[in-house]
């Protein structure tokens, strides 16, 4: 029983973290550069537009429910070290929720919070636009490639 509760759990957070790194993959290799080729007021005020559309139940079960079975295959991996490739469970359990839910609650919210606060037509609003898009998309491209560790190492603790 306690097995196949694991392998369920593992193969949710394995099919979760590879959906939510796609959906960072899609920001980094097409929105942020297409968001990049407007005028920053065009810019800052379609991401205030995303950042307020991504805060919805779908997208936070996806998001939040996949960092909590994380956390929990990644607390119980010490436990099952008898069972085979439970160490890469754990890892690509903890990459999940300190290298994608972390960095996103710890970086990018804070980012996205501020950059809603602007004034889209604001006299500073070009220099916070640039500043935004290159730091914002480098740890969007980190988070990305930790989903995607993840997702990839909970899918070789299933072998």
């Amino acid at each position: 029983m306690t097995q196949d509760l694991i392998t369920t759990g593992t193969v949710v957070a394995a099919v979760a973290a590879g959906l939510v790194a796609g959906v960072m993959l899609a920001f980094s290799t097409s929105v942020m550069p297409a968001l990049r080729r407007r005028p920053a007021a065009e810019g800052v005020a379609a991401m205030q537009t995303m950042n307020a559309a991504i805060l919805n139940p779908l997208f936070g079960i996806l998001f939040g429910g996949s960092a909590l079975l994380c956390a929990a295959l990644a607390v119980t991996a010490p436990f099952t070290t008898d069972e085979a490739h439970a160490v890469w469970r754990g890892i690509g359990a903890a990459l999940y929720v300190a290298g994608t839910f972390g960095l996103t609650m710890g970086v990018n919210v804070p980012m996205n919070e501020a950059l809603d606060e602007a004034d889209p037509a604001g006299g500073a609003t070009a220099e916070l636009w640039r500043r935004y898009l290159r730091r914002w998309t480098a740890w969007n491209n980190v988070r990305t490639v930790a989903g995607t560790a993840a997702s990839a190492l909970l899918i070789v603790s299933l072998s």
